[in-house]
């Protein structure tokens, strides 16, 4: 089972899985739900004071909201994700959702999201779950490949200021929309039970929701493999997680409480 799948997420670092979320979906809607009736500490609205194509966002709410505490641990995503990343063990980092409104113009900057986390492992995969159906104009894109570039890119904020990460080696991201035809760029058409399976170092983007129907509300669970290790970025992460600043070094292992082995 999922052996093509497999091949193709290690080949590309994304692949898409049909339908075997399906029998989720309610759970996770009721999650999302939850989460905007009772929003987090990192809660965010990008587009403060509009009703219509409204875009928020929310994570590191997984071990409050029984929704999605109930999906980490009883759904058989930690399973897949295990055999996607042919790791011996599977352990949660967070989860976080996105919901783009009917309509939403606002764009999700191109990006790999290995640069914004203070964590590193050996295998790294991000399970991107959407609520409603995605038609292909409004979809997550990829460039198929890029986990193998050996790079990492400058980590941004959606309003477009460059994380300040001191003295690395992080470089800034090419300009891929006007050179669209220079990349393997890859998306489907989504279906509720369908997901996104792909490696923190996949470069990917988003357009607006060009629906009149639907909103595009995706939940993505973000999961690290084996020898997963905190690692300090020299600035600011996203998630920041400050109660582990000054306490845990480049390498140190990750408190089990708050980053769980599930599988």
């Amino acid at each position: 089972m999922l052996k093509k799948e497999q091949t193709l997420f290690e080949r590309d670092g994304v692949v898409v899985i049909r339908g075997l979320f399906k029998d989720w979906i309610d759970v996770l809607k009721e999650g999302v739900n939850d989460n905007e009736q009772n929003p987090g500490q990192w809660f965010r609205d990008y587009t403060p004071g509009q009703t219509q194509g409204r875009f928020w966002a929310d994570y590191c709410n997984w071990q409050r909201i029984d929704a999605f505490n109930k999906f980490v641990k009883e759904s058989p995503a930690a399973e897949i994700v295990k055999t996607l990343m042919l790791s011996q063990s599977v352990r949660m980092f967070h989860e976080h959702v996105l919901v783009k409104g009917t309509g939403s113009s606002r764009v999700t900057p191109w990006h790999h999201d290995a640069p914004y986390y203070p964590v590193d492992a050996k295998q790294t995969l991000s399970l991107w779950i959407p609520l409603d159906p995605v038609a292909r104009e409004s979809a997550i894109e990829f460039i198929a490949g890029s986990h193998k570039w050996g790079k990492h890119f400058k980590a941004q904020s959606f309003n477009g200021e460059y994380y300040d990460h001191g003295d690395t080696q992080e470089e800034i991201l090419p300009d891929i929309d006007n050179h669209r035809e220079d990349y393997n760029i890859v998306g489907w058409e989504l279906e509720p039970g369908d997901a996104i399976a792909f490696n923190y170092l996949t470069i990917h983007g988003a357009p607006g929701n060009a629906s009149t129907q639907h909103s595009r509300r995706a939940v993505s669970f973000r999961w690290l493999g084996d020898e997963a290790v905190y690692v300090n970025r020299g600035g600011k992460t996203s998630p920041q997680y400050p109660q582990y600043i000054g306490k845990l070094s480049t390498g140190d292992a990750l408190p089990e409480d708050e980053f769980p082995i599930v599988a």
